[in-house]
């Protein structure tokens, strides 16, 4: 095998990854996977240092990308026709998104182009440029007065900025009550993140706290805010700064020990999704992308190519439950609605679908996710399989909690550990 080969076996992941989330047709993004590896094979002689082979390879395919785009966005006219149906407004009313047509059509066409560009297609700036044949700064004054005109026109105006205020989580988990319906699930869209229950949108603020059982003692609790918008590796999202406060001491010393991170993510049409994570580890930042290989993917990514979390949930039927017993089908990670739930907690009732986990985030552990007509978690609780951290614990979790709710999941057994609930329901 000679030098180009292993380097590019090295790296294909990492290619094949960064092409699928640039371009959304997979048939065209395998196209230009193939295309990259070509001019990369003819001119890797011209590559004077190797050790940098990653990031000339992923500027080949970006360069490919551009092209791609610059091809398929020869547009001088944007009509409303053209623009995808909005679904990032607030309340998700009609009327708004008939607003937000409306304000883009009053316009001028070199603002619908810009906007259509930047939002619609997700193109950035730079990119943009390249497409147009303008120069940067050009595109970046023409973006300004785009938005400035749109927001000028729109007849909703933003939120203030403390409209949405954190409220104080309650030290003990609030009792609650599970009631089966005898209504049909419904389909619902959930646009959180996975495990961190909030939504990858500019305004949005969440706290969630985990309660173990059965002391239902708060053990530790997050604050997590979308503080602006991001783009890595021309791929645009939202910067979401974290502060995970652990309470695994604070009952004997009143000290919350605080860890804080940072995401960067993005939602689509389809789904949610990490593409960055960063934190500080013995005074040293770690920071891990969408396009690292199983570091990142173990921890933060799912899915094919790591496209994320679907949003639009739908009952499949790929999960029976009954009581306490769960049985799945014989894929060994499955997500599926498995029935329609009356959640009443803090003296209110929720209408919600149970989305059940089977090994599918977090291998060998089984979820309840409680989600209403909003699509916002109003419980989540965690059941591990008896064996689960064996090493670690020496002890099977029916005999650390002998007292906790057990389901039996394919024949296995699992026990219920902690809750989670967020400021959504208080």
């Amino acid at each position: 095998m000679n030098e180009f080969d292993a380097l590019l076996i090295e790296n294909y992941n990492s290619l094949n990854r960064f092409v699928n989330y640039k371009i959304s047709n997979r048939q065209d993004a395998q196209d230009i996977v193939q295309e990259t590896c070509l001019t990369a094979s003819l001119k890797f002689e011209l590559l004077k240092d190797k050790t940098l082979f990653k990031a000339w390879l992923m500027r080949i395919a970006n360069n490919k990308c551009i092209d791609y785009y610059r091809k398929k966005s020869k547009i001088t006219n944007v009509s409303l026709e053209t623009l995808p149906e909005i679904d990032a407004v607030p309340d998700n009313s009609e009327s708004l998104h008939n607003a937000v047509a409306e304000t883009i059509d009053l316009l001028g066409e070199t603002e619908k182009q810009i906007l259509y560009l930047y939002y619609f297609q997700d193109i950035s700036q730079k990119e943009i440029a390249g497409i147009l044949n303008l120069p940067l700064g050009t595109v970046k004054s023409r973006l300004h007065y785009a938005k400035q005109k749109f927001r000028e026109i729109y007849p909703y105006p933003p939120k203030e900025k403390g409209d949405i205020r954190m409220k104080k989580l309650p030290e003990f988990l609030p009792q609650y009550k599970i009631e089966k319906s005898q209504k049909a699930p419904f389909d619902v869209r959930c646009e959180e993140l996975v495990g961190w229950c909030i939504v990858p949108k500019l305004g949005e603020k969440c706290s969630f706290g985990i309660y173990y059982i059965p002391s239902r003692k708060m053990q530790g609790y997050i604050d997590a805010e979308v503080v602006g918008e991001a783009e890595i590796y021309g791929i645009r999202g939202v910067e979401i700064s974290a502060v995970e406060h652990d309470m695994e001491n604070y009952y004997r010393t009143e000290i919350i020990k605080e860890n804080r991170r940072s995401f960067i993510a993005q939602l689509t049409d389809t789904h949610s999704r990490f593409l960055a994570e960063t934190h500080i580890e013995d005074g040293v930042r770690m920071v891990h992308t969408f396009i690292d290989d199983d570091e990142f993917t173990e921890n933060w990514g799912y899915g094919e190519d790591n496209c994320g979390n679907p949003i639009h949930i739908t009952q499949k039927n790929l999960i029976e439950r009954c009581g306490n017993v769960v049985n799945g089908t014989v894929k060994p990670e499955v997500v599926d609605i498995v029935g329609r739930y009356d959640i009443t907690i803090n003296g209110k009732t929720y209408d919600t679908v149970c989305v059940m986990d089977l090994n599918c985030y977090n291998d060998p552990v089984v979820s309840e996710q409680y989600i209403d007509k909003n699509g916002r978690t109003v419980l989540w609780r965690r059941f591990n399989r008896n064996d689960w951290a064996f090493d670690r614990y020496q002890q099977k979790w029916t005999q650390m909690l002998p007292d906790n709710e057990r389901l039996t999941v394919n024949g296995e057994t699992y026990v219920h550990w902690y809750d989670c609930i967020t400021t959504y329901i208080l």
